[in-house]
């Protein structure tokens, strides 16, 4: 059996200190199951990346079957118009892969351009429910292809309830990390040992200074650790070591770590924004409280730590939800889906050589 090529366009910024996106994973999975995957592109900048993105498209027009990108919101909608007008041009059919809790709000207010583009495409995926619901109003037939872990590399056999809390995001305000020592103020006194791991990137916006002074102005830069960047290979090691994960979103969709937290047996404890409540049942898979209500998350950490029935019911709960992120599953989805569209663009190609006359149709034909 013959693999279709496959040119991937999304953020590939691992070297340059990024943090492992999901279409890096997802390039190097195609690749070891037989696949020739061109990827791009790994430059920081923007126009940068995107004058690769065209390149890469163009030079290697003949070396690939189909695309597959990855469509953001902001000014990063931009390069994704661009790689597939080029796409159109050079008539290589693609998937658009929609990623982001702030896309919903973005289509809203750029209607036409969003569904243009989805509707250019072969097909369009999305990786959560949330997505599904929002986006399908400006394309029917979308896809629900999750993002996916390998499980087994997380999984621990023993597990305790102690005050140790992990969060793993960007420091960025739209994760709103200074929300976090704000909880620790709250729980340090009745758990003395309590202590939060904090590990992520700076983005920029000064949110991890501004993190660490609300420690400092809150007496809890004891009880807090910072680290700015992990390698995906840690990650599991690292979240074995804690028992409830912190998700302070403020825009969110389906986040690769709030998943990884759950595969490495954490109790997560997470703002109720964007997708997550269509991820998260409240009570069964996570405890949910509201945006920004730092005594909501300190009231659902300690009672986890009070309650190791619930506790336990969680996790296990969480536990049995992952099995459909496994790229034991999600990859065949995604093979299936690359095969299909790759499939019909050689189909199309020999009509072309055999053009039907006026009357006759390839549904027709006899």
């Amino acid at each position: 059996m013959k693999f279709p090529s496959i040119l991937v366009v999304g953020n590939f910024l691992t070297r340059e200190g990024g943090t492992t996106q999901v279409c890096e994973e997802l390039s190097g999975r195609l690749h070891r199951a037989g696949h020739v995957v061109i990827t791009t592109s790994g430059r920081k900048r923007r126009i940068s990346r995107l004058t690769e993105m065209l390149y890469t498209t163009w030079r290697y027009r003949f070396s690939y079957d189909v695309a597959q990108v990855a469509v953001f919101s902001g000014a990063s909608f931009i390069w994704a118009e661009a790689v597939c007008n080029l796409l159109t041009v050079i008539r290589c059919p693609y998937i658009l892969t929609l990623h982001g809790g702030g896309l919903p709000e973005f289509a809203r207010e750029n209607n036409r351009r969003v569904r243009r583009l989805l509707q250019s495409a072969a097909a369009v995926t999305v990786p959560s429910m949330y997505l599904l619901d929002k986006m399908r109003a400006y394309r029917s037939d979308l896809t629900l292809i999750p993002n996916a872990l390998d499980i087994a590399a997380y999984e621990r056999t023993e597990h305790h309830m102690r005050p140790r809390l992990a969060w793993l995001r960007a420091f960025h305000d739209v994760y709103n990390p200074m929300m976090a020592p704000r909880v620790l103020c709250r729980l340090k006194d009745e758990f003395p040992p309590i202590h939060l791991m904090m590990i992520g990137p700076d983005k920029g916006d000064s949110s991890r200074a501004k993190t660490l002074a609300e420690a400092k102005r809150y007496g809890v830069e004891t009880h807090l650790e910072m680290h700015s960047l992990l390698p995906k290979d840690q990650v599991p090691h690292v979240l074995k070591g804690a028992d409830i994960f912190l998700n302070t979103s403020r825009i969110d969709n389906t986040p690769v770590s709030v998943l990884e937290a759950m595969a490495a047996g954490l109790c997560v404890v997470s703002t109720d924004v964007g997708g997550i409540p269509y991820l998260l049942k409240s009570g069964q898979e996570a405890l949910l409280v509201p945006e920004g209500d730092d005594a909501a998350m300190a009231a659902a950490v300690r009672s986890l730590l009070r309650d190791q029935q619930l506790a336990t019911k969680i996790r296990t709960t969480a536990s049995r939800k992952l099995k459909n992120f496994d790229w034991s599953v999600v990859l065949p989805q995604w093979q299936d889906l690359l095969t299909s569209v790759a499939r019909s663009k050689r189909q199309r190609s020999i009509w072309r050589l055999f053009p039907t006359s006026p009357r006759t149709s390839p549904q027709s034909a006899p």
